[in-house]
């Protein structure tokens, strides 16, 4: 969830990012309590960083409106179980299991013929292959691991020795993006919503159903945002002016929701530079980077410079083929003397 998180300090639309990330979770809660699940479980990480204590109050508060749904979770690196966390005091609602322990435990719900297994995280990095010896006591006729981790400074994790555990099913957290290790038995839900330009596509949760001892799961789209790595390749006769244009019809096309690294590519007018740093119609672009590359008039130019070295230089390879190696040594040397020439 990582409730608490601000990302991109100083963009217009960040000021309410921390709100819409408790919003959805908010709404998530409520869609367990209107499709009466049974299990809510979250696989560490539910605050950006140590939660304060007001905090965890209101996570509570929606925790315990749930009537038919128990709530299990653990601690990641992010909310790991500090010396002085409030995790190690706080009262929860009878619906809700926190297993914040740093060894492997669980909670049973005979109920549901299920038994939920994790342990919490109590420092920022664990290098130590913890989930190789997580095996399941067999307390239930479905069991489920909760998991933290997956690279080398925070419990790395391989799938064969995930799958020889004898879980039904293990619900993965720390990785952003969902990511399915093994079909519906060995799951990255993702974070719920993205949480910086790097967790680009879709973020939601995983949906999943119980029975006679097989889990089926999809994945739901849920994020109010996206973070969209787009690229746009430019030609020689953009101008600036345009470019604002079509930046600005192009976020409309894919939403104007969500937040934009626009990369811009090609070929412009060799004697144009790009404004970029006016350019956000919508208030959510995060970062424009231009790799265009200006388009010489190879001719004009050798006729300009027939008698120096960038003459004879264009002269000596004017006749390659434009997607060549050649073509591009040409264009990357004329660039260099067009450089030196300008020094």
């Amino acid at each position: 969830m990582h409730l608490g998180a601000k990302s991109d300090a100083g963009k217009k639309y960040s000021a309410n990012r921390g709100n819409e990330i408790w919003e959805s979770f908010a709404k998530v809660v409520e869609i367990c309590e209107q499709k009466e699940i049974n299990l809510l479980l979250i696989s560490g990480d539910l605050f950006h960083r140590q939660p304060l204590l007001r905090e965890l109050k209101e996570v509570d508060y929606l925790f315990a409106k749930l009537t038919k749904t128990k709530v299990v979770f653990i601690a990641g690196n992010h909310d790991y179980v500090k010396w002085n966390s409030y995790y190690r005091t706080f009262r929860w609602s009878k619906n809700v299991f926190p297993l914040l322990s740093d060894r492997l435990s669980c909670i049973e719900f005979p109920e549901y013929d299920t038994a939920v297994y994790g342990f919490s995280y109590y420092q920022r990095e664990i290098t130590e292959r913890k989930y190789a010896k997580a095996e399941a006591w067999k307390k239930q006729k479905t069991e489920i691991l909760l998991a933290h981790g997956g690279d080398e400074k925070h419990i790395p994790i391989n799938r064969n020795e995930l799958i020889s555990l004898g879980y039904n099913y293990i619900a993965l957290g720390h990785i952003h993006k969902p990511i399915t290790i093994e079909k519906d038995k060995i799951v990255y839900a993702g974070a719920l919503e993205p949480i910086d330009k790097n967790d680009v596509g879709e973020h939601g949760y995983i949906e999943g159903q119980i029975k006679n001892g097989i889990v089926t799961t999809r994945f739901v789209p849920f994020a109010v945002r996206e973070y969209v790595h787009m690229c746009l390749e430019i030609d020689q006769t953009v101008t600036n002016m345009q470019l604002k244009e079509i930046i600005k019809t192009s976020i409309e096309k894919r939403g104007i929701k969500n937040i934009y690294k626009i990369i811009l590519t090609g070929f412009r007018y060799a004697d144009i530079e790009f404004d970029v740093s006016n350019i956000d119609p919508f208030g959510n672009i995060l970062e424009i980077t231009d790799k265009t590359k200006p388009a010489y008039r190879f001719e004009e130019l050798k006729e300009k410079n027939k008698d120096n070295l960038l003459g004879k230089y264009i002269e000596s390879m004017e006749n390659c083929e434009l997607d060549s190696l050649e073509y591009m040594a040409l264009y990357e040397g004329v660039s260099a003397l067009l450089e030196t020439k300008k020094g």
